[in-house]
């Protein structure tokens, strides 16, 4: 294919960092290519721990002393002024951490006697962004060889197919860094695995960290991988491994399977009884399908699939198709708009191999890690992080893309129902700052976790806002009524009971906490507790207002409206400081980290849509200010935050300029944990994963809704065309960005003018929008399954509509 976004290495990958990411939402690979072929394995329903796991936590930390009786004494040492004493009382609140996303297996699909293609010849690994698929070049004794891989969602299966021009011979390997033996099959190679039910975060000192069940009547967290092949050539088993003799074609078919697989699918169903021979039979069956099919087959069905389900295209600037050399033309390359299109390309691949309906939601590492104890256990950290994952997905990508989290916010919710009851005598659903694949909710922290990051009962609340983003980007009422909704009012019942009056009747939270930053207290020392953080008033009053909004679109009768117009009403307003910027508490104080890499105090300005220069002028260049404190830098989900920020703030060359920073190459040790105050800057890896260090996925993901907020916004009632245009961004098109409520955007510009905008409505119901470009609006009609065509020009921030108020086609 020429006529695609093609990323290019001279050599395979000699450690992971360097290694190619593939994936289908549930099995993750990352390719290292060469002679050997190794595709290091993940399976996203393979984590340490059991589905009973937080109920049981749960039951210990309410035996511990923690309750609503707690919570009280809490609130009296607040009261008092004594955050000594409060965040004491707090540690008994605090359960286990929650559990680790673990690497389920290595395939070594090893090529005899091959050599990579040299690379004035062919590069040595070729990624076709737009296809999903990985091309390798190769020397084989008395010919050359390709090979191309790829994992595909409708087969849910990884697909290795190699032929040559001359006969070659193959081997191919299974093995696992967890428990695990070559199961003794006929005809196939099968890897029967066992994951642990408990394991340690990488941080807490453990001679052992992963914990295997040796009781009959505990959870068995068994998987299995399973390949078929389909060649040419003579095939035969030889020991636990299959060989492959004088063959010209060979494809690879590998499939995996779990029981915590069948738990994620249906929660209430048959996953305790399912024996293990049934769950390998699952994988077996999988592989020996797509093996069977042939590659072309495959193939073709594999990208039909990526390219519904990544909707977008980027084109900043005039270079996009064609074969772009990592090392020369991205890491150290001179063209930041080519750049920029392959930042929003590849974060839309990643999150397309990352998350797909029926797994469980990207998490830390999306679907990609090779250790035992991952950092931060390759978690869901919900303060920022899983949030970011999903920006995009409304936005650029199909729906099912998002509905893993979907699920994910379900299972958590289930949890932290019982949750919000035991603990704080609350109603709806509550959760705090990590959860894993079981869904969990409690804080965690083992009695010593810092109350910066673990005691803030905000998790489930911004959640939901990216619920509430899936609903208003795509207009379906059904999912609203359905799964959103639900959720929502299980988080707006628990704020109602969150929030407590102050002697003037004003509500706010406590115990709040701004996350994981803190200011000076009385005594010199640094607090996060005292006081009531801003963002939790921007994240409840958001979801209050949308609430409203969902009721009256439902047009359903909710006793819940009154209460929530009521505590709306009485919300404590945020907070302006002397030097005019919006403050990060309800008071002005001593700032402990003034350049802290978190920026929740203005999330209203985005990704939540409260605070806009039109709605709340003061609290506009209140955050403006704010942002302006924080500086520039620090790790790549930050920066991704900061871009976003500006775009919101119509800033598009300081956006510009920060998304330059962020991919910049990151030269320095890979595996270590850099500084989280922002002292020591991340950037991208050789294969462009962002790194903090060490690798997290959510700056990769945040950037490509960080560079559609640049180019289009749809907030506050209105489609505004280049809002945030940087300079140096003087021409390209996008296509298939979704836009509110519920239409599908095509904009191309040129030397900063508007030279074509088109809108799409997919839905069922006819649809008006105001579009807005420079200071003119223009009210658009776009009738259902019909397109309308925008006549508007934009020139230096100022658009020339044409006369009439109103276009319909």
């Amino acid at each position: 294919m020429t006529d695609t976004l093609r990323l290019t290495w001279d050599a395979p990958a000699t450690q992971w960092e360097e290694a190619t990411p593939l994936g289908n939402g549930r099995i993750g690979a990352m390719s290292f290519g060469g002679s050997d072929g190794r595709y290091q394995l993940n399976d996203a329903t393979v984590w340490s721990g059991t589905p009973d796991g937080p109920a049981q936590a749960l039951a210990k930390v309410r035996a511990g002393g923690a309750g609503p009786e707690r919570l009280a004494k809490v609130r009296k040492a607040l009261a008092s002024g004594d955050v000594r004493e409060a965040e004491a009382l707090l540690m008994a609140f605090e359960g286990p951490y929650s559990q680790e996303f673990l690497p389920l297996a290595d395939l070594h699909a090893r090529v005899e006697g091959a050599e990579p293609e040299q690379a004035s010849v062919s590069p040595a690994r070729i990624l076709d962004i737009d296809a999903a698929t990985l091309t390798e070049s190769l020397r084989v004794p008395g010919g050359r060889a390709v090979r191309r891989s790829w994992v595909s969602a409708p087969a849910q299966a990884l697909i290795v197919d190699i032929t040559a021009d001359a006969d070659f011979d193959a081997t191919l390997e299974l093995s696992t860094l967890l428990r695990g033996r070559i199961a003794d099959t006929l005809g196939s190679l099968i890897l029967d695995v066992q994951a642990p039910i408990d394991g340690a975060p990488l941080h807490e000192e453990s001679g052992d960290p992963l914990r295997y069940s040796e009781d009959a009547t505990d959870f068995d967290a068994y998987a299995a991988v399973a390949i078929a092949l389909d060649s040419d050539g003579e095939v035969r088993r030889t020991d636990d491994r299959l060989v492959v003799h004088g063959a010209r074609r060979l494809l690879v078919a590998l499939s995996t399977s779990s029981r915590a697989g069948l738990w994620w699918a249906d929660a209430d169903g048959d996953w305790r009884i399912a024996s293990r021979e049934a769950i390998r039979d699952r994988a077996r069956q999988r592989a020996d399908a797509a093996a069977h099919r042939g590659a072309a087959a495959l193939l073709a069905e594999h990208v039909a699939d990526r390219r519904r389900t990544t909707r977008a295209r980027f084109a900043i600037g005039s270079r996009r198709e064609g074969a772009w050399n990592i090392e020369r033309d991205v890491l150290r390359g001179s063209d930041p708009l080519l750049k920029a299109t392959i930042a929003a390309e590849y974060g839309m691949y990643l999150l397309a191999s990352s998350s797909r309906a029926g797994s469980p939601a990207a998490n830390l590492q999306g679907i990609w890690n090779d250790q035992l104890q991952p950092a931060w256990s390759s978690n869901y950290t919900i303060n920022i992080n899983t949030e970011m994952n999903y920006w995009a997905s409304p936005v650029l990508l199909s729906p099912d893309v998002i509905e893993p989290l979907i699920a994910l916010v379900e299972h958590i919710a289930r949890n932290g129902t019982d949750t919000a009851r035991e603990l704080y005598g609350a109603r709806g659903w509550v959760a705090h700052h990590n959860s894993d694949v079981w869904g969990w909710s409690l804080p965690v922290g083992d009695g010593h976790g810092a109350a910066s990051w673990a005691i803030w009962m905000m998790g489930g609340v911004w959640l939901t806002h990216n619920l509430w983003d899936a609903y208003e980007f795509s207009g379906d009422r059904e999912l609203l009524r359905a799964r959103i909704w639900p959720l929502m009012r299980g988080a707006v019942e628990f704020c109602l009971d969150w929030l407590i009056p102050d002697a003037d009747g004003a509500l706010h939270t406590a115990p709040s906490t701004a996350p994981e930053n803190s200011y000076v207290a009385a005594d010199g020392r640094p607090t996060p507790l005292g006081l009531t953080a801003t963002s939790d008033l921007s994240l409840i009053g958001s979801l209050f207002e949308r609430a409203l909004v969902a009721i009256d679109e439902l047009e359903i009768d909710d006793a819940l409206e009154a209460e929530v117009r009521d505590a709306l009403s009485a919300l404590t307003p945020l907070r302006v400081g002397s030097d005019g910027r919006l403050l990060e508490w309800s008071a002005e104080v001593q700032e402990h980290e003034p350049l802290h890499r978190h920026l929740s105090p203005v999330v209203g300005l985005y990704p939540l849509d409260t605070v806009t220069p039109e709605r709340t002028p003061e609290l506009f260049e209140a955050s403006v200010r704010m942002i302006d404190a924080r500086g520039p830098g620090a790790m790549g989900w930050s920066w991704a935050w900061k871009i976003a920020l500006r775009a919101r703030a119509r800033q598009g060359d300081i956006a510009a300029s920060l998304l330059e920073e962020a991919l910049t190459p990151f030269d320095g040790d890979a595996t270590r944990h850099g500084p989280v105050d922002g002292s020591e800057w991340g950037g991208l890896l050789p294969n462009l994963f962002s790194t903090h260090p060490p690798f997290q996925i959510d700056g990769n993901l945040g950037f490509p809704a960080a560079i559609a907020e640049m180019l289009v916004q749809s907030h506050g009632g209105r489609v505004h065309l280049l809002p945030a245009l940087p300079t140096s961004w003087s021409h390209g098109d996008v296509q298939g960005i979704a836009v509110r409520p519920g239409l599908v955007l095509d904009l191309a510009w040129h030397r900063g003018i508007v030279t074509s905008a088109v809108l799409h409505n997919p839905g069922h119901e006819d649809l008006t929008v105001v579009v807005t470009a420079g200071e003119r609006d223009v009210t658009v009609d776009v009738a259902a399954g019909a397109s309308t065509d925008i006549p508007v020009s934009l020139r230096s921030g100022s658009a020339a509509f044409p006369q009439e108020d109103s276009y319909a086609r």
